[in-house]
């Protein structure tokens, strides 16, 4: 006899049964106990919500199965040992009763069954619900919703069906009846069986903890983690005027349905900046596999890193690849092969760090045999155009330099990682410092320091921050500014923990760094000889060769790699590529073995890749031919060019004059730093000489304009690293153009400092447009010491909110050239319309204002309307895609009505009705000089139509209404 104290006294075991698995597990679990009335349709629903942890709804399963007394509490032992053996579910009655009177009922009793059968046919009963009418396109994209599998779908259908009395319950039992009997699965193989959850145990073990970039703690990833700004990417001739801002997505939607490129491609890109948080993301994606929380639609993940499989110099086919190099089977390997190439659209790869991957994709050499070895960079391009496992899917991560054209041809989605919001620079440092009061002093900190709050939306210098938080707290000011200044920092910290107690007081100075020079020097020869020959992992064999010892390895910057390839010889590589940069830098800067010339390479580009020779031809066949092998020059043209514009930037920032009493504490040569810094200069003077050369002479009657070329941001990064105003003075003395484009060019926060801190410089006005980046509140900030030579300010769709245009528009007041603003697809709201309007009221010379597109409703527009009463010079105003409504609408109107020399009024998609166009058209008749109106998209009738006609008759200015 089966009693509730034989069943109290198993509940630890229960709840690891019902943990152990994946939901699916869970959710097997409660079709039993649905079948057999176990639990009501209320108890169902309290157990199977989405998002939360398993380990809290098993628990509450047990207390609800426990109430219910001992027969229920058998009987849930019984759906676990069912789900756990995983037989098939009793077939169903031969036909169905034609007239049932309780659909519902019948699908509830035979529900595992159903499941079962339904599995596999979902996609096409769905089709054919919604094509009768009994489900609408919403609950239909909400049951396809990616992380849903197929059996989840199957349910989430049959719960529907449930609830909706409109016959959908008859109208299953009837689909079912007619659906073939389902044959066992080939995942219930007992091989494939343990491999699954031999593959589901491995990864969850190297997922579940976060080890922090220089390798000293182990952090629950799920305690840690915070969301990263994940966008559809959207290509420049995509953007129209009218053109929403890309869709934001969480991690779960990784697979959604937007934003598709090519259909028939498998492959999901996710660009990001170096730092940006990619590796971290495709670790939270592979712990939510593995804990069964999403991506359930895949039974198999194999996860693999770039810059280990270059590595590999013997050939490979796909079965060494999954088997060898990821997760081998204890038995049965052909058998799980088999069902791995029967059932492709259940395998997911991933494959971080493809920037750091040495071969250049090309798609011309076709392999398409999964037994037969090839090269390892031949097996990845055909895995990426789905010559091999076609229909599995691919997330493939890269710094958005290094994917080409040819590339993005078999890119399904591309998503773009935009780094940390404000909130979530915040959140992440709540998350790492859980110490009464420590967040809060970081977070005052920072919104104090504008330039280091500026390159906290990356990841990796949030880390930074939150690693020397005692140091930033402690110093009395000074704050960290550059890029440089944080690696610095981050310098010190390292140098203080390695250093005896009596010294940790001091700072970077003082001899700390002379002490520990001869090993940074060995570390700087290692990462400059690893940029040159794109080497990111080393093997004891080559840290040998470079010299370094435990000793060196000991200072932390240098830890073990993480998913080391099984059998590779490469244990350690840099806390992060940035490092590795860093400390190449720090090697060209104060090596006696740098001729200054070799400098040079820095700033020319000539890294393989930066032309279109480079990427079709092997690297021997384009690298100059006069350098010795293992120079610096000759490594400095081996790299990679977007690791030569992070050292550049490094470079320029440690050669720089504040630096130069701290390099002089090396003992290095004064006249060797000397020539080296004048070096930097020139090279750098130089490449942006040649920039302005190839802007092309100005159309007649328009001013003259440039869009900025891929390596314009990194020059300017580099010019702010030196912080010289003279030099930035210097730099954009010859820069004549009346129109600076820097639309689609990652420029976030950083770079806008770096922007401000130059064009500040320039002798004639300008229109900066900076459409399509990640600039956000803070970015808006860093830009204000330029605000005063721009004419006008483009700063469509990014990310900013009224808090960042409260504090331009205050700024704008005291800029006298400032006569335009373009802030459409942003986040701006009712609560930025008094500075709006107080900057109409105020600026009797500014002539354009555009906020399209965002969430301004009657309210905002009535405060608006008073700036524009005040207003004598407006011509252009845009309130496209706004919630202005009648109200609205009636208060633009009225404050219009005796405008003098508005031009163009755009109100599309306000939701304005008759009223709102009959106050439009009593503002048409005293209006005389609006040329165009733009009312398309909004609810007006015959009624508000009839009003504008007639006044139409009678103004003779106006020239379109839309």
């Amino acid at each position: 006899m089966y009693t509730q104290d034989t069943f109290q006294a198993q509940r630890s075991q229960l709840v690891e049964l019902l943990v152990s698995g994946s939901l699916e597990g869970f959710e097997s679990v409660l079709d039993w106990l649905l079948s057999w009335e176990v639990l009501s349709w209320e108890d169902y629903e309290g157990l199977s919500l989405l998002g939360q942890p398993v380990s809290h709804l098993a628990r509450r399963l047990l207390d609800t199965v426990w109430n219910k007394g001992a027969w229920g509490c058998e009987l849930l032992t019984a759906a676990v040992q069912e789900t756990q053996a995983d037989r098939q579910p009793p077939e169903l009655p031969g036909c169905w009763e034609p007239h049932s009177p309780h659909p519902a009922r019948d699908l509830q009793s035979h529900r595992p069954a159903i499941v079962r059968r339904l599995y596999g046919h979902v996609e096409g009963v769905l089709d054919l619900a919604q094509a009768r009418g009994f489900i609408s396109q919403y609950e239909c994209d909400e049951i396809r919703r990616p992380i849903f599998t197929s059996s989840q779908r199957a349910r989430r259908l049959l719960d529907l069906a449930t609830v909706k009395a409109n016959g959908l319950a008859a109208f299953l039992l009837q689909c079912v009846q007619e659906l073939p009997v389902p044959l066992a699965l080939p995942f219930e193989d007992a091989a494939c069986k343990r491999y699954m959850s031999k593959l589901r145990t491995t990864i969850s073990a190297q997922s579940r903890f976060l080890s922090t970039y220089d390798g000293t703690e182990n952090l629950c990833l799920e305690e840690i983690y915070t969301e990263n700004a994940l966008e559809i990417r959207m290509e420049a001739d995509m953007a129209g005027p009218l053109q929403q801002s890309p869709a934001t997505l969480g991690l779960e939607e990784l697979f959604s349905t937007r934003g598709h490129l090519n259909e028939d491609a498998d492959t999901v890109l996710v660009v990001g900046e170096a730092g940006s948080g990619k590796s971290t993301l495709l670790q939270q994606l592979h712990l939510l596999w593995a804990s069964g929380r999403a991506f359930q639609e895949f039974i198999f993940v194999f996860p693999f890193s770039c810059r280990q499989l270059q590595c590999l110099a013997k050939p490979l086919s796909v079965w060494t690849l999954l088997f060898e190099h990821c997760c081998w089977p204890d038995l049965g390997q052909q058998d799980v092969f088999q069902v791995l190439l029967d059932h492709p659209e259940r395998i997911l790869l991933t494959f971080d760090g493809f920037d750091e991957f040495k071969f250049r994709f090309m798609d011309r050499e076709r392999h398409c045999c999964p037994t037969a070895p090839t090269s390892v960079q031949s097996l990845l391009f055909n895995l990426l155009q789905g010559n091999l496992l076609k229909n599995a899917r691919k997330v493939l991560t890269s710094r958005p330099d290094a994917v080409s054209a040819s590339l993005r041809k078999h890119v399904r989605t591309e998503l773009s990682l935009k780094g940390f919001s404000e909130e979530g620079i915040e959140l992440y440092l709540r998350r790492r410092h859980r110490e009464p009061g420590v967040a809060d002093r970081l977070i005052r900190l920072l919104r104090a320091t504008s330039a280091l709050h500026s390159l906290c939306h990356l990841p990796v210098f949030s880390w930074m921050v939150s690693k020397c938080h005692q140091e930033l707290l402690l110093q009395g000011g000074g704050s960290p500014k550059t890029t440089t200044d944080m690696y610095l920092l981050i310098l010190q910290h390292f140098l203080l923990h390695a250093s005896p107690l009596d010294s940790a007081a001091h700072g970077l100075g003082a001899g700390l760094l002379q002490g520990r020079f001869p090993t940074l020097l060995r570390l700087g020869r290692l990462a400059l000889w690893g940029l040159g020959t794109c080497c990111y992992v080393f093997s004891t064999k080559q840290l040998q060769a470079a010299h370094v010892d435990s000793e060196d390895v000991s200072l932390g910057f240098l830890v073990r790699a993480k998913r080391v390839v099984p059998g590779s010889t490469a244990p350690l590589e840099f806390l992060h590529i940035t490092f590795q940069c860093f400390f190449a830098a720090f090697y060209l800067a104060l090596s006696a073995d740098t001729p200054p010339s070799s400098l040079r390479h820095l700033f020319n580009g000539h890294g393989p890749g930066c032309s279109p020779l480079a990427r079709v031809l092997p690297k021997l066949c384009v690298r100059g031919s006069g350098y010795k092998e293992g120079s610096v020059a000759a490594l400095l043209q081996g790299a990679e060019p977007h690791n030569l514009q992070i050292t550049a930037a490094f470079l320029a920032g440690l050669l720089s004059q504040e630096r130069r009493g701290l390099l002089a504490e090396c003992q290095v040569s004064e006249k060797a730093l000397l020539c080296r810094q004048a070096c930097t200069r020139r090279c750098l003077a130089r490449s942006l000489r040649k920039h302005f050369r190839c802007i092309p002479p100005a159309v007649p009657g328009e001013a003259k304009s440039m869009h900025a070329m891929p390596s314009f941001i990194w020059l300017v990064r580099s010019l702010y690293e030196m912080q010289e105003e003279r030099l930035a003075r210097e730099a954009v003395r010859r820069l004549d153009v009346g129109h600076l484009k820097l639309t689609f060019c990652s420029v976030g926060p950083a770079e806008c400092a770096a922007l401000a801190f130059v064009l500040r410089h320039l002798r004639q006005p300008v229109a900066l447009q900076l459409d399509h980046n990640s600039v956000g509140d803070i970015g808006v900030e860093q830009l204000l010491p330029c605000l005063g030579v721009c004419k006008a300010l483009y700063l469509r769709d990014n990310n900013v909110s009224d808090r960042g245009i409260c504090k331009l528009t205050e700024h704008a007041l005291r800029c006298e050239r400032l006569q335009k603003l373009a802030l459409f697809n942003n986040k701006l709201t009712d609560g930025c319309a008094h500075s709006m309007a107080k900057l109409l009221a105020c600026k009797q010379n500014f002539l354009a204002l555009r906020l399209g597109n965002n969430h301004i409703t009657a309210v905002g527009a009535e405060v608006l309307a008073q700036g524009l009463r005040a207003n004598t010079s407006l011509q252009f105003l845009g309130f496209w895609g706004n919630k202005v409504g009648d109200r609205g609408a009636q208060a633009l109107a009225e404050a219009l009505g005796d405008h003098q020399s508005l031009r163009w009024l755009s109100l599309v998609g306000n939701n304005i009705g008759s009223v709102g166009a009959q106050a439009l058209a009593l503002m048409l008749e005293k209006n005389v000089a609006l040329e165009e109106l733009w009312l398309s998209n909004n609810r007006i009738t015959s009624l508000g139509a009839e009003a504008l006609l007639q006044t139409l008759e009678k103004n003779d200015t106006i020239l379109e209404v839309w």
